[in-house]
């Protein structure tokens, strides 16, 4: 029986890695497949890359107004990474997890820290691994979009990223993207389906043991 048209309690899922690792890829292929879940756009004071929109992958702001954000608390989490600042705005998020809305959040280990601070019962997170840290230059690298000491700054990053694995509800290595993808489909199916988030089971419930 479809659950279609019942009220859900969305969730918030968090997902992380190093700079190279997937998760971007991952989660863009998890918002195609399924309707119901939308991705947070944050606001960052990083240059857009190549074919990037404002407003599509990050909404772009000055430093200036980013800080003016934090001084507001206009974001549910934020954080400094590669001397670039990234945050998820709170007022839309809050609005659509109310709403019964699934939010993705592909930010990093700092980020993934403060949503779940905020909002522990409603947030599933999951941390994305390379299968070695070879593999994961190899990627950055042929990205061809950032210079060499970038590239060496996230590299020495990834390793402290790494560090922070256990904070996780689940974590997946992307040594095969298509078998990563179906283990990230599989938790959120599986996590959809948790009863505190389907609503609609109390008067289901109550009205199965109510026939005859």
């Amino acid at each position: 029986m479809s659950n279609s048209g019942r009220a859900h309690r969305g969730l918030l899922l968090v997902i992380s890695s190093p700079s190279g690792a997937g998760k971007t890829s991952l989660s863009r292929r998890l918002i195609a497949e399924f309707a119901q879940l939308e991705l947070s756009v944050s606001a960052t004071t990083r240059r857009p890359r190549l074919g990037e929109v404002d407003g599509r992958e990050y909404h772009f702001v000055d430093r200036v107004r980013f800080e003016a954000m934090v001084a507001n608390d206009e974001f549910l989490e934020w954080a400094e990474v590669h001397e670039n600042c990234y945050g998820s705005p709170r007022a839309p998020i809050l609005e659509r997890l109310a709403a019964g809305a699934d939010v993705l959040f592909d930010i990093d280990w700092q980020g993934a820290q403060q949503i779940r601070a905020a909002a522990r019962a409603d947030t599933v997170q999951v941390f994305i691994l390379p299968p070695t840290l070879e593999a994961l230059a190899g990627r950055l690298r042929s990205r061809a979009s950032d210079a060499p000491d970038v590239i060496e700054r996230r590299l020495a990053r990834a390793r402290e990223e790494i560090g922070h694995w256990v904070e996780y509800d689940y974590v997946i290595v992307n040594d095969d993207f298509d078998d990563a993808y179906a283990r990230l489909a599989a938790i959120y199916r599986a996590e959809r389906e948790r009863r505190e988030r389907n609503l609609w089971l109390d008067g289901f419930v109550g009205g199965l043991l109510g026939e005859g």
